[in-house]
């Protein structure tokens, strides 16, 4: 949908090299603060869940990371 809103202009600057910066278009830096403004409560619980889950499951993951190699019995015994 489109429309027409009145911005102040030191406020419209900022947008526009904002989206310039990250390749974006005007539009596109609207619909995403919109989104954020909107965003509830829960949404955010969520984001940090899941962040909280990723950086565990990271720092879980075993430093040596190389395959086990199947020994033969010889091997085992010479042990």
């Amino acid at each position: 949908m489109k429309t027409t809103i009145e911005l102040p202009d030191e406020l419209f600057q900022q947008a526009k090299v904002m989206a310039a910066e990250r390749g974006m278009t005007l539009k596109d830096i609207m619909v995403q603060s919109l989104k954020l403004w909107f965003r509830t409560p829960a949404e955010d619980a969520e984001k940090k869940r899941q962040a909280t889950v990723k950086r565990l499951l990271q720092a879980m993951r075993a430093s040596n990371t190389e395959p086990m190699i199947p020994l033969k019995r010889e091997e085992i015994y010479d042990r």
